[in-house]
């Protein structure tokens, strides 16, 4: 009778199988790993937070919704022809805001609205053309002659409206935490830029507190922030002593920098020719509060509070040189993205090990 053949099954030694569990939990843990790189990777180059931006036009063009061409800056005549104001959607200081339409397309004329303040509207306008990017509002057309520019429409509108927005039915899904860091991190990749930018090292000055920080930036379609307002942008230069005063008003509260404040105390009166000048550390300043605004109280949040807790408290030293720079911070926030993903994707991982 013919014997049918036994199939033996291999029984591991306790330490070999503890070490062949080590060996696939190690393995587990470099493929999520590898994925999580793929990932982020993806998600910055898709939504447009890489180096290069391809929807970007040479100098002096753009390209607007699903128009795939690259179309010239609108001129004066253009403007005047072509775009039609629907109506008034903000005024500050400087300039009047009107929601206004071109070819079918929503788009954002805004115009000098006080004299005195012109130079202030030029400089912004010398701003948007130098620092056309990913991290700025997109430059369509404008008149010096009539004091006009206009600019891509953004239909969420200005920070000041992110909590509102995310509690609208449609946005409910993007009240986390991930979503929440990604906006402080596209947040601090913006002081990042100024502080680096082809023109030098720029200081956000419009930023005496967090309803005006807010009011400078704009949230997009895909929840990505791009500055808007670079009215006050001035210029440190360190190597010809060049540092930068914020205003001529004297500057009061925590929100602002001590080295913005008056240093002489209340018995002698604010004078602009006695305060000293500063530099971009005044927006380094500012970035732990602005950050907890983003963060929210939505579930996950503390924990990345507890994360950032660190950086946020170098962040917070009274002498500025002491400060880390934007780009620190932003690969601190990216770091602690990274390992709260993972945390998430995989629990446990760190008692396993």
């Amino acid at each position: 009778m013919e014997k049918k053949p036994h199939f033996l099954r291999r029984e591991f030694p306790p330490r070999e199988a503890s070490f062949l569990s080590l060996a696939l939990l190690l393995a587990a843990v470099l493929l999520l790993n590898a994925l999580l790189y793929l990932y982020l990777n993806k998600f910055y180059v898709s939504s447009g937070r890489a180096e290069a931006d391809p929807s970007l036009c040479p100098f002096g063009y753009f390209k607007l919704g699903a128009v795939r061409n690259c179309s010239p800056w609108l001129s004066c005549e253009a403007i005047n022809r072509e775009v039609r104001k629907l109506k008034c959607v903000g005024e500050g200081a400087v300039k009047k805001v009107f929601l206004s339409e071109w070819k079918e397309n929503k788009v954002v004329l805004s115009q000098l609205t006080n004299s005195e303040l012109k130079e202030d509207f030029l400089h912004g306008l010398k701003m948007l053309k130098a620092l056309q990017s990913k991290h700025v509002v997109r430059l369509l057309g404008y008149c010096e002659q009539q004091f006009t520019i206009l600019t891509e429409y953004h239909p969420l509108g200005s920070l000041r409206g992110l909590n509102e927005t995310l509690h609208i039915p449609k946005y409910k899904g993007m009240n986390t935490w991930h979503r929440r860091l990604m906006l402080a991190i596209d947040y601090v990749s913006v002081l990042r830029y100024l502080h680096s930018s082809p023109l030098g090292t720029l200081v956000m000055c419009d930023s005496n507190d967090l309803d005006k920080v807010l009011s400078q930036y704009l949230l997009t379609s895909d929840f990505h922030i791009l500055v808007n307002d670079l009215d006050a942008l001035p210029l440190v230069n360190r190597s010809a002593g060049r540092l930068v005063k914020c205003g001529h008003r004297e500057l009061r509260g925590e929100f602002v920098a001590p080295e913005q404040r008056w240093p002489y105390g209340e018995e002698i009166p604010f004078e602009d020719d006695l305060m000293p000048p500063y530099d971009e550390k005044t927006d380094i300043w500012k970035i732990p509060d602005v950050s907890n605004f983003f963060l929210g109280h939505v579930e996950g949040s503390d924990i990345v509070r507890l994360h950032l807790f660190d950086i946020h408290a170098a962040c917070k030293k009274e002498d500025p040189a002491e400060r880390p720079s934007a780009q620190l911070v932003l690969d601190t926030y990216k770091k602690v993205l990274t390992l709260l993903v993972r945390e998430a994707a995989m629990p446990g991982t760190r008692e396993m090990l």
